[in-house]
């Protein structure tokens, strides 16, 4: 337990919450990467570390525990990866839940999910964009000021000068030379800064993240790929949210320290599980001051997670309408009452769990 409340100590939850949609929902670490050479591209990749904060929790204060395990039970569809997706006239298809990461306990397939995904005639994942480095860029470039100040700004002058050190102080220690990311916006560095060095490691010596192996095995097999939205959409989203939220989430990382190993490892045992429902209120229970930015935290949620469950939605009807897809998303996408479970049962479907 006294790992769990170091933790509420140095930090607040916004940047847990952040932290955890950086890895599951978005695909910013991976595009965080491509802006950035790293001298670790070759090295050997460090061992990953870290407890799991689940059973932390459980040992040392079983009723918190229990409250957490109530408040996962409680959330709709909180439990399970792999879910059905039915409606009269087509060919069933299935809906995955996903981590942005390359962790092998992440990129192997639980058995029932490897079967879908074999016999689906069309992969369809969060962007294509991210098979395509090259073109992916140059889109992008097209509105820079998603991911670079454009102007004078610099991350450093909007930070203090002790908040500027310790942000040059993780650069350096993760290999990339904090000139190289002067420019860069608050949200693409804490795409970086979220991932423990092993994780970084691999991304930097190009190893794919579980939802592009997926992509990259259906090409490779002959079957369709689809993509729901693209990477800029993910920042427009990102940019329309304040600033100072967004500085705020990068400071609070970074005082995380090597606990993000901790955090990380946590999501990893979680997903294992198919416990979805469970990340929140895991580190709410964890977390005393919870309520740091409800405002902000809600806003977060609504732009980053709700508004694209409706979009992904309306997006796939006419993937799903050619039956036979093996739909992957960010595992936070699916649970919760605007999920895309919950989501896909407005739009007419009936969805049911398989585990």
């Amino acid at each position: 337990m006294k790992r769990v409340i170091a933790i509420a100590d140095r930090a607040a939850s916004l940047s847990l919450k952040l932290l955890v949609a950086l890895n599951v929902l978005f695909f910013l670490s991976f595009l965080a990467m491509l802006l950035v050479a790293t001298s670790r591209a070759h090295a050997e990749i460090p061992a990953c570390t870290g407890t799991d904060m689940l059973s932390a929790l459980r040992d040392a204060d079983p009723a918190a525990y229990r409250k957490a395990e109530a408040a996962a039970a409680a959330t709709p569809n909180g439990k399970g990866l792999l879910w059905k997706l039915e409606k009269p006239g087509e060919t069933p298809s299935y809906l995955f839940g996903t981590m942005h990461m390359t962790d092998p306990r992440v990129t192997t397939l639980p058995p029932a999910a490897r079967k879908a995904y074999d016999a689906a005639g069309t992969i369809v994942i969060e962007t294509t964009e991210v098979l395509d480095e090259q073109k992916m860029m140059a889109a992008l470039f097209k509105e820079p000021d998603l991911m670079m100040f454009t102007d004078g700004t610099t991350l450093s002058s909007l930070l203090s000068a002790d908040d500027a050190a310790a942000v040059n102080k993780a650069l350096d220690s993760r290999g990339i030379p904090p000139a190289t990311v002067a420019k860069m916006k608050p949200w693409m560095l804490s795409a970086m800064i979220a991932l423990p060095a092993c994780e970084l490691a691999r991304k930097a010596g190009g190893a794919p993240v579980l939802d592009v192996k997926l992509a990259e095995d259906a090409k490779a097999s002959g079957k369709s790929v689809e993509g729901l939205e693209t990477v800029a959409d993910q920042l427009r989203a990102m940019a329309s949210l304040p600033l100072a939220f967004h500085m705020k989430g990068l400071v609070d990382t970074l005082k995380l320290g090597d606990k993000v190993n901790d955090i990380n490892e946590t999501m990893i045992v979680l997903y294992q599980r198919g416990d979805t429902g469970m990340f929140w209120p895991l580190f709410r229970a964890a977390m005393p001051a919870e309520q740091d930015d409800p405002a902000g935290y809600a806003a977060f949620e609504e732009a980053m997670i709700t508004s694209r469950n409706k979009v992904m939605v309306d997006h796939a009807a006419p993937i799903l309408a050619k039956g036979n897809a093996f739909i992957a998303v960010g595992a936070l996408h699916l649970p919760g009452a605007n999920g895309l479970v919950e989501d896909f049962r407005k739009a007419g479907y009936t969805v049911t769990a398989i585990n």
